[in-house]
């Protein structure tokens, strides 16, 4: 099985996208695609399996707790 997801982050898109450079790297299951836009970043993340694609949105959802706590302080 295949599948598919889409998050879009808005912010400063070349903060954000410095932040998830060194996370590129391919995993055996899942990878992500980080495209930079005006006013978003878009993460276009493909898995092979479900536990694969949701532990692969955890991750980018967790660098993006970190973000939004270090920019509110």
């Amino acid at each position: 099985m295949k599948l598919t997801a889409e998050i879009k982050v808005y912010g400063d898109p070349e903060r954000l996208y410095s932040c998830f450079k060194p996370e590129l790297a391919d995993k055996k299951r899942s990878n992500f695609e980080i495209k930079k836009k005006k006013d978003y970043l878009l993460f276009d993340i493909k898995a092979k399996d479900s536990v694969a694609l949701r532990a692969t949105i955890n991750g980018i959802t967790k660098l993006i707790t970190v973000y939004e706590k270090v920019n509110k302080v």
